[in-house]
């Protein structure tokens, strides 16, 4: 294999102008969203000097990207997506600037700005599933793993610079600046999307309301190389997430050095940036099913070996090794979803896809604190690892189509499995509304980005 091809496939950055657009509109997006997040945790505890309102800022935005998601999702399968898309762009630059106005104006109650960010979290529920569309429309079908790679690593960058670039902007100029930056980084977002054709739904489109909902989820349960991607993912995020556990295991094992438990932080981060800056060989194998399993089950593994480690720079080790796995399996995980699903489903799709993301590390956090009191920090990522790789085996086994490839190419050969074809949305009435066609178009755009 020739060095180029073992680097990031940057083919759609040549063969697209529109996607080059909208990397760049999405990139600085993101980094202005990393600086609103630390600045929200700033400004609260600076508020209330209490963990119970900064945990609430995580409930803030989490909540409304659960409750509103699938919803958002339906929606997105009836309408235009690209219009979708610039909505909630346009709502989350306002609630951007509201939160700018209160922070450069003076102290309004830690209820208000954490209501503006529900706020701008719910517009972001609107706007991510309308984003899922864009690669696979605008992208071949060779590419959009490459294309997904390409957001991802711009994210993981923006993750690893937004704070620090936060940090900066707060000591010099204070927390109305930080938030009025991120509101005109929406700017170059909206702008990277406005010149982009429309784009309805190809195929049926969606019934309305929680009609629509159901078919969504019972597309997501009948297809099982969907349901077990899913699967994987929950059992990584839900049976193994370690953050929680970080300051405790420098407190236990590393005497509580602040510099320490600040590498354990950047070290998964570090090796997601690496892993997806290699990733040409993973985008270019097509086979994203086996690869998931396998970074997933190895994400497992390095968790519960770190959990076994009294060397600080052989656990820095493991956890570059779980984050090089996470970023591998996120992106085998992301390739599935977005060449598996027909277009008329993907809104809802990428709805319950990021629902999944959002929940489980959360979910996956609460059991680890729950493991740790009860025992150790370290019995929480051991047991935590090795449950995680017991599930990962288990969803292999039972499901052969993800073990084999997952891919697209075996799905045209094949026709897909009886399972996968009787779980399309049900015809609807005729007469009903949603019974319309949807015009097929040319093109398209942007992304979200991914988490652990």
């Amino acid at each position: 294999m020739s060095l180029g091809r073992t680097f990031l496939d940057v083919r759609p950055l040549r063969t697209s102008p529109l996607f080059r657009r909208l990397l760049i509109g999405r990139t600085v997006s993101t980094l202005g969203n990393f600086m609103t997040m630390v600045t929200v945790m700033f400004q609260v505890w600076d508020m209330t000097h209490s963990a119970v309102w900064s945990g609430a800022v995580g409930l803030a935005q989490a909540l409304p990207m659960i409750g509103f998601g699938l919803f958002a999702g339906a929606w997105v399968d009836r309408v235009d997506r690209r219009r979708v898309y610039l909505l909630g762009t346009i709502g989350q630059a306002a609630c951007s600037l509201l939160l700018a106005v209160q922070g450069l104006t003076g102290h309004v109650p830690v209820a208000v700005v954490l209501g503006l960010v529900a706020a701008q979290s719910s517009f972001g529920a609107v706007g991510a599933p309308a984003a899922g569309v864009f690669v696979p429309r605008l992208l071949p079908k060779d590419q959009v793993a490459a294309g997904l790679a390409l957001n991802q690593v711009t994210g993981q960058a923006m993750m690893l610079l937004g704070p620090a670039v936060a940090g900066v902007v707060l000591g010099w100029w204070g927390i109305g600046v930080c938030y009025l930056l991120d509101a005109l980084s929406f700017g170059v977002s909206f702008y990277g999307a406005f010149g982009l054709p429309a784009l309805p739904p190809e195929g049926e489109k969606s019934r309305p309301g929680l009609h629509g909902v159901l078919d969504g989820l019972r597309f997501l349960t009948g297809h099982r190389v969907m349901r077990g991607a899913l699967l994987t993912d929950l059992a990584a995020t839900v049976l193994a997430m370690p953050a929680s556990l970080f300051p405790l295991v420098n407190a236990e094992r590393f005497g509580g050095d602040p510099r320490t438990l600040g590498l354990f932080l950047s070290a998964l981060a570090v090796g997601g940036v690496a892993a997806t800056a290699f990733s040409g060989p993973v985008t270019r194998l097509a086979r994203p099913g086996p690869v998931m399993l396998c970074a997933s089950a190895t994400w497992g593994v390095a968790l519960a070996l770190f959990g076994l480690m009294t060397n600080a720079w052989v656990g820095l080790g493991m956890l570059v090794l779980a984050g090089a796995a996470d970023a591998v399996a996120v992106l085998s995980r992301t390739t599935i979803v977005q060449t598996r699903t027909p277009d008329a489903l993907l809104g809802r799709v990428t709805a319950a896809e990021t629902i999944v993301g959002q929940a489980g590390p959360h979910l996956g956090n609460l059991r680890a604190g729950v493991v740790a009191g009860w025992a150790s920090a370290a019995t929480a990522l051991v047991t935590g690892g090795l449950l995680c790789l017991l599930a990962v085996v288990g969803v292999g086994v039972t499901t052969p189509e993800l073990r084999r490839g997952g891919g697209t190419e075996e799905s045209a050969a094949s026709g897909g499995t009886a399972s996968e074809q009787d779980s399309s949305p049900p015809a609807a009435k005729p007469g009903d509304a949603s019974a319309s066609p949807a015009t097929g178009t040319d093109g398209s755009p942007t992304t979200a980005a991914a988490g652990p």
